[in-house]
């Protein structure tokens, strides 16, 4: 099976400069746990709800003028579109990430890969050695 079968499709980014708050916004609305984040046609980073809670509610710097590029994780780890299932999860696996954009072969992004959707298709336990991978603490 590959990557093209089972990702989310139609994925966009956001500005580094986004506030958290619209970030917020847009996965509420979207029910969705992670916003890319893009500059000058190019992927650079990750906010997920958690970066949100921990690197800006929770941290001593925060106030409600912080943007993606205060709490996103930098650079950015994807997978190809024409991949093999087993590729990405193995991916998904050694980086310990829930989430993997998907670009096509003009590497521009075209959907999203996450533990939900590798439990819609993966058998049994290729989902269960990939959840306790990438659950596991560091």
């Amino acid at each position: 099976m590959k990557v093209k079968d089972v990702m989310h499709k139609g994925v966009d980014w956001v500005s580094p400069d986004t506030p958290i708050t619209e970030i917020a916004k847009l996965m509420q609305g979207h029910d969705i746990g992670c916003i890319p984040i893009g500059e000058d046609d190019q992927l650079i980073g990750m906010v997920t709800d958690r970066d949100i809670v921990c690197k800006g509610l929770a941290s001593k710097s925060f106030n409600a003028r912080m943007t993606a590029r205060d709490v996103m994780t930098e650079g950015i780890h994807c997978c190809r579109e024409e991949d093999d299932l087993a590729k990405a999860i193995h991916h998904m696996e050694t980086l310990k990430i829930r989430r993997l954009p998907v670009i096509n072969k003009s590497k521009r992004m075209v959907g999203m890969i996450s533990l939900g959707d590798v439990g819609q298709f993966a058998t049994a336990d290729v989902l269960s050695q990939c959840v306790k991978s990438v659950s596991a603490h560091h």
